[in-house]
């Protein structure tokens, strides 16, 4: 029997992002409103599969008329495909083709993938490879543990920073100034009794991240998972990732953490190194 600590559902997976609660459902700030339409109708396709032009109209709120020319271009330039047996529009090759061109140009998860593979050998728990996206990181790869009981993510999910291993060092990566910016006027959710959501008590905690150089998640975003996270830096010294190990609560315990803690160091030592940073990565700079 497999047993699989699943990480709950977010609203992001839908292309809903938080930080852009601020202005409401409106766009401001100089943002183009059928731009803008354009990657909400991405995001809700490459999240709920193909759609007719009704289901797209009435899942966005958006105006029938100047939809339909929206769709239509889409189709035309490739970006959207429309199956002709039930009139869904789906995510075309075009958009695969960029997203490839993307893909072959950033090295990291390619780079990181062995890396991560060892550390699963060495440890035999799920390791993440993720970046920061606002106040949410991203997964950009994943090892899974060979164990029955583990952690089941995927590649391209978005969790909450505040309450993630990985989201808290790719946090203490930024400056004090530019994490409040980016958690001003945002309500976090609490998803577990030990989600810490305050901003100020936040604040704090990636001090010490930063001293201690790792970062930890104590059952703060699922009950029944542990993980201990750190940062991968580029040539310039700035993280531009984290790699973190998860896991599940029976079997943690100081021993394993010592050795999950060994493990990870090393790992993203030599991804760092790897990427042209060679310090040793112990302390994130404020």
């Amino acid at each position: 029997m497999v047993t699989r600590v699943r990480l709950p559902a977010r609203h992001a997976d839908a292309g809903h992002h938080p930080e852009s609660e601020r202005d409401g459902p409106a766009v401001s700030g100089g943002l183009v409103k059928s731009a803008d339409r354009v990657l909400q109708i991405f995001e809700l396709i490459a999240a709920q599969g193909p759609l007719t032009f009704s289901e797209v109209v009435v899942a966005l709120g958006l105006p029938a008329s100047s939809t339909h020319n929206l769709l239509k271009t889409l189709e035309h330039r490739r970006y959207l495909v429309l199956h002709a047996d039930d009139r869904r529009y789906d995510l075309g090759l075009r958009l695969w083709e960029v997203a490839q061109r993307y893909a072959a140009n950033d090295d990291l998860p390619r780079l990181a993938q062995p890396i991560m593979d060892r550390v699963v050998g060495l440890t035999g728990e799920t390791v993440q490879l993720a970046r920061l996206d606002g106040i949410e990181n991203v997964y950009l790869a994943i090892s899974e543990s060979p164990q029955p009981m583990k952690l089941v993510s995927s590649v391209g999910k978005r969790l909450y920073a505040h309450a993630t291993g990985l989201g808290k060092v790719l946090l203490a990566g930024l400056d004090e100034r530019e994490v409040r910016r980016r958690l001003e006027r945002v309500d976090l959710p609490s998803f577990t009794e030990n989600t810490v959501v305050d901003h100020d008590a936040i604040v704090l905690n990636l001090r010490e991240v930063r001293a201690q150089g790792y970062a930890t998640d104590n059952e703060e975003y699922v009950i029944g998972c542990r993980c201990v996270a750190m940062p991968v830096r580029n040539v310039s010294g700035a993280v531009v990732a984290a790699m973190s190990v998860s896991i599940p609560t029976p079997r943690y315990n100081d021993m394993v953490a010592a050795n999950v803690q060994k493990a990870l160091t090393d790992a993203v030592t030599e991804l760092s190194a790897r990427l042209g940073y060679l310090a040793a990565p112990e302390v994130l700079s404020a």
